[in-house]
C-alpha cells in the first residue's frame, strides 16, 4: 500500500477510485452521499446516489464497482453511525479481492472513515496494510 496526499479526483479517467460510503438508503432508493469524497462523487455524477442505491438494495452493504471507474467502500451502516473499523477491514478484503477479479492495477482510496467520520490513521492504518497491495495508492487531502 502507498501513500500520498493530493485530489483524489486528479486520477479520474486514470485509475479506479474509491469513494466511502454507508449502507443508507432514502425512501426513493437513493445512496446518502452526504460528506466527504461521497458527496463530491455525487457531484460529479449526479446519478450516483441511485445506482448505488440499486446496488446496495441488491447487494447489501458491501463493495461495488459503480460504473465510471468508481467504487464503493462501506466505512459505516448509516450516516449517523461512526465508521466500524470491522467494516473498514472487510471492505479492504472485498476491494482486494475485486481488483484482484477485474485486474485493476492502479486504485485510489481515501483514508477510510478518517475524514468526516473522526477516525484516526493511525488506528485505521494497521488494518489495511497487510490486505492492500502496492496496486491501492491511500489519498489524504492536502
Amino acid at each position: 500500500m502507498k501513500e500520498t496526499t493530493g485530489n483524489i479526483w486528479d486520477h479520474l479517467g486514470k485509475a479506479i477510485i474509491c469513494i466511502t460510503t454507508n449502507g443508507h438508503l432514502m425512501k426513493n432508493g437513493e445512496a446518502v452521499l452526504g460528506r466527504g469524497c461521497a458527496r463530491q462523487a455525487r457531484e460529479h455524477f449526479p446519478d450516483l446516489p441511485l445506482r448505488l442505491g440499486g446496488l446496495l438494495s441488491e447487494g447489501g452493504n458491501h463493495v461495488h464497482a459503480i460504473g465510471d471507474s468508481l467504487v464503493s467502500f462501506p466505512v459505516e451502516e448509516s450516516p449517523w453511525a461512526t465508521p466500524d473499523l470491522r467494516l473498514i477491514r472487510r471492505s479492504a478484503g472485498e476491494l482486494r479481492a475485486l481488483a484482484d477479479r477485474e485486474g485493476w492495477t492502479r486504485i485510489i482510496v481515501p483514508r477510510p472513515g478518517c475524514g468526516g467520520g473522526g477516525l484516526a490513521w493511525q488506528d485505521v492504518r494497521p488494518l489495511l496494510a497487510d490486505i492492500l497491495d502496492d496496486r491501492f495508492t491511500v489519498i489524504t487531502a492536502p
